[in-house]
């Protein structure tokens, strides 16, 4: 009567419906199942009477989320103590976390570094970046570089070569020389003059970055290596290895050079001299935290009143208060 009524489409049950037979189903057992049961098989009913007891016990809804993940910022002091101190294992950083209140397993720091990238302590202190090398000898180390300027002088436009040294901790320059013919005797000249025991910009210093352009002739190296500086040449075409040297290649021309059209011989060094001046004492420098390398006494005073101090036709510009 049931598959008259419903004209030979399929039963569709709710769940309500399909707990009491499945209840009805585990009292009867398989055999008289099969005997009677047609509106589904025996297996269906079975399978709903093990649902049912799922559910009785299921504690999902009671669960945790499991063990919480690592929070972001103790990941990033991981890596930053791995980073800093390249000779630490996992057990001397899980120590130095553990000074600073920051309870975290062995395991852990290893997933964390290994996510990142970063080689265990064995390997890692088996390496020295340039950056790391650089910060660690940076008072000890003196770059150097050339560059050309064009100026106009009674022969005709005339190429000008200035050779300059730039300290890299402090970042103060000196302008060793400039000359419309660059040579051997020239340079030989300048080299006395870096490693002059009074006011010799390599005096003190152990090591020179340049690049292996001519002029560094084996003359000038040799001097150099008499006063304790030995010579550090660049690979070829390799720009970036000197960013500092670089750095105040792009200053000096972005800043003043290219903004010029010189005339006559003395016009170029009195323009770098300038810009010299006022990269120490009056440009900000992001390499030192934004700070001058050699600010001028009374900079801040207490005047109210922002003074303007310009040079080179207002070119280069410096504010400050003056004394009241």
């Amino acid at each position: 009567m049931l598959r008259e009524h419903l004209g030979g489409k399929r039963l569709r049950l709710n769940d309500d419906q399909r707990r009491r037979l499945a209840a009805k189903a585990k009292g009867l057992g398989r055999t008289i199942l099969v005997e009677v049961a047609t509106i589904v098989t025996p297996e269906t009913l079975l399978s709903w009477h093990r649902k049912l007891i799922a559910q009785k016990y299921d504690g999902s809804g009671k669960r945790g989320p499991g063990r919480p993940r690592t929070a972001g910022e103790l990941e990033v002091l991981v890596v930053r103590l791995a980073g800093e101190n390249r000779d630490w294992g996992y057990r001397r950083i899980q120590g130095a976390l553990s000074n600073l209140g920051h309870e975290i397993a062995r395991s852990t720091i290893a997933e964390i570094l290994s996510r990142q990238g970063i080689e265990p302590a064995p390997e890692r202190s088996r390496k020295t970046t340039r950056k790391e090398f650089l910060s660690r000898h940076g008072e000890l180390i003196v770059a150097t570089d050339l560059f050309t300027v064009e100026v106009w002088t009674r022969r005709g436009l005339q190429r000008f070569v200035v050779l300059f040294f730039i300290e890299l901790s402090t970042r103060k320059v000196e302008i060793a020389g400039i000359a419309p013919e660059a040579n051997r005797l020239w340079m030989s000249q300048i080299a006395r003059n870096l490693t002059d025991a009074e006011a010799g910009i390599l005096t003190g210093k152990r090591y020179l970055i340049h690049d292996r352009d001519p002029l560094f002739t084996a003359e000038f190296l040799r001097t150099l290596e008499a006063a304790g500086v030995k010579s550090i040449k660049l690979p070829p075409r390799s720009p970036n290895l000197n960013p500092h040297a670089e750095r105040f290649v792009r200053s000096i021309k972005e800043s003043c050079l290219d903004r010029m059209i010189f005339f006559g011989e003395a016009s170029l060094p009195t323009a770098v001299q300038n810009f010299v001046e006022h990269y120490h004492s009056e440009r900000n420098h992001q390499g030192l935290a934004n700070q001058l390398i050699s600010p001028e006494p009374g900079h801040l005073g207490n005047a109210s009143e922002v003074q303007r101090r310009g040079c080179l036709g207002d070119m280069l510009n410096d504010y400050y208060r003056a004394a009241a």
